[in-house]
């Protein structure tokens, strides 16, 4: 049986919610606002410079894009991911974004409460996701209009603060501060649950009495989720809620990617930038320290690579790729607009001792392990030489992975490849391309980088598959 008292989330136990979404990053604030009743309409008139796409919505003028067929709309679209929902959503919220165009969006956004979804969004800190734990200052990969969440320019929203956009991009503190404020300005505040902690998430079996009591429950679909909640005082207590759906919308950032070489717990060695900002403020670090050692050869170890420069600090950054592999993903950005990631390619390709003084790159390095007192051993690949320095401080910045461990096998089970651990990029969840269910399990669904959505820009089309598929089932409508 289960328990008939109230949890402490303020809700009783016993009465299952339609939707629960845990993560409250971009894609769970997306979702919450249309579970929220706001409706997107196409704009009576719309014209797109798609011939085909044109065509199509003139047959839908004036209708709720919610209520249309998604997989008609969007076959036949193209463009920078493979998912057909993300270009069609993007299509028609900038009909030129590829082309650097301004063009006004061929979506009105209409509120109806009555058409809402009752649903929590559970998350650890405060709405923003991962946005809130990044160091502030760095400036995103994206362009500050493709951030923004439905209905709510970013640009006036950070004109309005006094603010401007760095060639057209945004510091993540500001990407952050908008999330918040997108929260509060809709309305969203009554769905969110801040400082909750999930542990398990599991459906329950065949035979469990529905807590609703409903004909037919012991066959219905209904999850269990538990968790811990940070109470006022401090401290922290259970809870224990059923839903319907769940969507899972946790990001990839929880789970820092580790080496796995001996000596990584050491306390000098970090996996965020986040660390790095730290001892920098406390002044652990500086112009007269050891150097600091940064590995990978990512956005992100570049990002250390220019917060530690600029700090004054001398960097070591070893990576174990070419200086010049073609698979670096700084040839995949235009210089005109990240020239601050071209300048460190140029600093990984200069000669040893070249025109970056502080600055030493190591290439084809790997890390052979750390010991106390800041020693680290690296390997050369070819020569085998191996190379033994003393840092100040080591960053091991080589990607990060989902955190799925309220799951049974971590989602292992769910992924594409059912015997790999889940990635964003090598083995995302097994998902319908236009609803986002998961294939395994019927009311679980996936949303942004765990399906391999990794811009917010494009997590916003399965947000919309996600909303469509929970608005159709009958069962749920008129319950907010």
């Amino acid at each position: 049986m289960i328990p008939r008292k109230k949890g402490p989330l303020g809700l009783r136990p016993q009465d299952p919610l339609p939707v629960i979404i845990i993560g409250n990053g971009p894609s769970g604030i997306c979702l919450s606002y249309f579970l929220s009743g706001y409706r997107p309409y196409v704009r009576g008139g719309a014209s797109h410079p798609n011939p085909i796409l044109h065509r199509k919505l003139q047959e839908i003028s004036g209708q709720c894009l919610l209520e249309q067929d998604l997989e008609y709309l969007s076959e036949g679209l193209d463009g920078r991911t493979p998912s057909p929902l993300a270009l069609l959503f993007d299509a028609l919220v900038r009909p030129d974004g590829d082309l650097g165009g301004s063009a006004e969006s061929l979506l009105t956004w209409r509120r109806e409460p009555e058409r809402g979804v009752a649903h929590l969004v559970l998350g650890k800190g405060p709405p923003g996701g991962a946005w809130q734990a990044m160091e502030g200052s760095m400036i995103t990969l994206s362009l500050g209009d493709w951030m923004e969440m439905p209905d709510l320019s970013f640009r006036d929203w950070i004109t309005g603060k006094g603010r401007q956009l760095r060639n057209n991009r945004a510091a993540t503190r500001d990407i952050a501060q908008y999330y918040q404020h997108y929260v509060e300005v809709k309305g969203l505040q009554e769905h969110f649950r801040c400082g909750a902690l999930v542990t398990s998430v599991r459906p329950l079996p065949a035979g469990v009495e529905d807590p609703c009591g409903e004909p037919g429950g012991p066959t219905s679909t209904l999850y269990e989720i538990r968790g811990e909640r940070e109470e006022t005082g401090g401290g922290r207590s259970p809870f224990c809620l059923y839903a319907r759906n769940v969507v899972l919308a946790t990001g990839t950032y929880d789970r820092p990617t580790r080496l796995g070489v001996e000596g990584e717990e050491l306390p000098f060695v970090s996996h965020t930038v986040g660390d790095l900002e730290g001892a920098l403020r406390a002044r652990r670090l500086g112009p007269g320290s050891e150097p600091l050692l940064v590995v990978g050869a990512g956005l992100t170890a570049a990002d250390a690579v220019l917060l530690g420069r600029g700090a004054g600090v001398p960097v070591l950054h070893a990576f174990r790729r070419g200086a010049r592999d073609p698979g670096l993903v700084f040839h995949q950005l235009p210089a005109i607009m990240f020239p601050e990631y071209h300048k460190v390619h140029d600093m990984m390709r200069a000669p040893e001792g070249g025109a970056y003084p502080g600055y030493a790159g190591l290439p084809l390095h790997r890390v052979l392990g750390f010991a106390p007192g800041g020693d680290c051993a690296l390997q050369e690949a070819g020569s085998g030489k191996v190379l033994s320095v003393r840092v100040s401080m080591a960053l091991v910045l080589i990607g990060s992975n989902p955190n799925l461990s309220f799951l049974e096998d971590e989602g292992r089970g769910l992924a594409l490849d059912a015997k790999q651990p889940v990635s964003a990029r090598r083995n995302p969840l097994d998902t319908d391309p236009f609803t986002y269910e998961i294939a395994q399990r019927p009311g679980l669904y996936a949303l942004g980088p765990l399906v391999g959505d990794g811009f917010v820009r494009f997590l916003q089309g399965g947000v919309l598959g996600v909303a469509t598929s929970l608005f159709r089932k009958t069962d749920l409508a008129g319950t907010l």
